[in-house]
């Protein structure tokens, strides 16, 4: 072929239109291997296993995601979230759910002195395998989603069904004087698996 002549599988710039697709197939591999890749880095580096002692303590605010403390309008009723202790926010027993229900909702053996205005707090930490208790049925029931363990929120969060063998830990909380929700105390039992 003449160099004047055109050849239909390459581009002005000399590219063959196999090189451009090797190109597009490297890039969308490498897109691939990135998006499976950097969540799980991502879950894996927010928790620290290595702090001991309690989280909480009276006084220690609690703290949505992006680090902003959470007022009693936060959530709707039947309504749930993820805190953190403002102080810690990074501990592997840090993460606490925090629900809102009607306040003659609760029965024992919620400890209704450790409830505000239809908040309670629990450890997120599954008794059973120490997996994050993060789904919700219809009825409210907390699940999770490792062995399917079920917990009452508005009775202790006891374990309703599932392999799990104790109710999630019970956070005290009330009000602070500028409006915002925080911890009177650490959990009143031992997070996660294990313990009594």
């Amino acid at each position: 072929m003449a160099d004047n002549e055109h050849d239909p599988d390459s581009t002005e710039s000399g590219w063959q239109r196999r090189d451009i697709a090797k190109a597009a197939l490297g890039v969308g591999g490498l897109s691939t291997v990135l998006s499976l890749t950097v969540p799980a880095t991502g879950m894996t580096e927010v928790l620290s296993r290595e702090f001991t002692g309690a989280v909480y303590a009276d006084g220690i605010y609690l703290v949505d995601e992006d680090r902003n403390r959470v007022r009693p309008g936060a959530l709707e009723m039947g309504a749930r979230m993820t805190v953190f202790p403002e102080t810690h926010p990074g501990v592997a027993d840090a993460p606490t759910l925090l629900v809102r229900n009607e306040e003659s909702a609760y029965a024992e053996p919620t400890n209704l002195a450790f409830t505000v205005a239809g908040y309670a707090a629990y450890s997120k930490v599954c008794t059973h395998a120490g997996c994050m208790v993060a789904e919700v049925e219809e009825d409210g029931t907390l699940v999770c989603p490792c062995h399917f363990a079920k917990y009452d929120p508005t009775a202790g969060a006891e374990v309703t069904d599932g392999p799990a063998p104790r109710a999630l830990s019970q956070l005290p909380i009330t009000l602070s004087s500028d409006g915002f929700l925080m911890a009177t105390g650490n959990f009143e039992g031992a997070i996660g698996p294990g313990g009594e």
